[in-house]
């Protein structure tokens, strides 16, 4: 089983890297995904989630095929 990651905007320029596949055993929280994939990063304070690119919040759960997209918020004015 495994889970499609993409980090966009900032984010992909501080992990480093675009994506990332991770194999999982069960479903998890989004928040773990994160852990998981950079266990030396903190998570942002202000970072935003999307599995199958609808928003959810960081302890939406997340299951074998599905993808998640981590990236800042969007300011403008």
């Amino acid at each position: 089983m495994s889970i499609k990651v993409l980090y966009f905007a900032s984010l992909k320029d501080s992990v480093g890297r675009g994506d990332d596949e991770l194999s999982v055993e069960a479903p998890l929280p989004v928040r773990e995904v994160w852990r998981r994939l950079n266990p030396d990063r903190p998570m942002p304070d202000t970072m935003l989630a999307a599995v199958n690119m609808e928003y959810v919040g960081l302890d939406a759960p997340v299951s074998d095929g599905d993808e998640v997209a981590f990236f800042p918020p969007v300011t403008g004015g």
